[in-house]
């Protein structure tokens, strides 16, 4: 059994990375650390979890381990890896933005980096608007038709935003609510651009990204659009062949939504031609393959097994 610590145990990615490995055939949760809730169950504060899990957080970092999942919030895993010694042989995947753009870590998208994932002990998780569009325009990058300038609007759910309340969360705000938010500024440009560079090196066109907050918990649906002289035709086929191999990453014909993808690990990706424009569609759920979902498929590359391990996931559907 692959023996996991949890870090930052409180919060929403946290909460669901315990649901997934609590029922993952090759992993035993050794302990799940909270300095807020440290001698609470883990029920307590992550009560769908009542009746499946019967650890209490602990205040402790215990190293007798595997792999260590960092779940806290961003700016605090540079901190914690300076001030705790972390065997080199003990795998860390980092949930927070901090370790993306660091040479010394892999930056786990598997459908880009999956032989450099399988062979390093330090993994930067993607982040979850980012990875839903670089899956939408990976296969583009790849091909080298990429052009002067990308449009991006992705809406995402109020668990996007952490589990710390604040007045963009709160139910009488967001409810029957659509807003924009840092608006060509999102802290995951920097992780998307490099993903795009490293695919289709001398990149440099305009990403123009619209964030949304959404009236909905979970999910992120992204539309990118751009110049591409491909057909149709030809742009379902490159899409399908560059995904045709990728346990979790499927091209939708018909065009998807969100409850396809909701409560699992998979990203759906639909495109069609407008005129001269390549429309791009991608669905995620920001918590499992934006989030928690990944960091499990990283540790199962890491620790050779099957990607999908512990992941079979069925959407909510309805």
């Amino acid at each position: 059994m692959i023996k996991v610590g949890i870090i930052g145990g409180g919060g929403y990615t946290a909460g669901e990375l315990i649901r997934i490995l609590q029922y993952h055939p090759e992993v035993e949760i050794s302990f799940v650390q909270s300095a807020s809730q440290a001698g609470k169950y883990v029920y307590e504060t992550h009560d769908d979890l009542l009746g499946e899990c019967n650890l209490k957080f602990s205040a402790e970092l215990s190293t007798d381990i595997d792999a260590l999942f960092l779940c806290m919030g961003h700016g605090q895993s540079p901190t914690f890896m300076a001030q705790n010694s972390i065997p080199d042989q003990v795998a860390v995947i980092d949930l927070g933005n901090d370790f993306r753009l660091e040479d010394t870590w892999v930056y786990g998208l598997p459908e880009l980096n999956r032989s450099a994932i399988q062979g390093s002990k330090r993994i930067a998780n993607p982040g979850c608007f980012a990875t839903a569009i670089q899956l939408g325009l990976l296969p583009l990058a790849q091909a080298g038709l990429l052009g002067t300038e990308v449009h991006i609007n992705a809406t995402t759910g109020s668990t996007g935003a952490g589990q710390a309340p604040s007045p963009t969360t709160h139910f009488s705000w967001r409810a029957s609510n659509l807003s924009v938010y840092k608006a060509f500024d999102h802290q995951h440009l920097g992780e998307i651009r490099r993903s795009l560079v490293q695919a289709q090196p001398g990149f440099g066109g305009a990403l123009n990204f619209i964030p949304l907050r959404g009236d909905f918990t979970r999910g992120i649906l992204a539309t990118m659009y751009l110049d591409c002289n491909l057909s149709e035709t030809e742009l379902t086929e490159l899409y399908a062949q560059t995904y045709a191999d990728e346990p979790f990453t499927f091209v939708s014909v018909p065009n998807p939504h969100l409850k396809q993808v909701v409560n699992t690990n998979k990203c759906l990706v639909h495109v069609e031609k407008h005129g001269n424009k390549a429309l791009i569609i991608s669905a995620i759920d920001n918590l499992t393959k934006g989030a928690s979902g990944q960091a499990v498929q990283n540790l199962n590359l890491i620790f050779g097994l099957p990607e999908k391990t512990g992941l079979n996931l069925k959407s909510v559907a309805f």
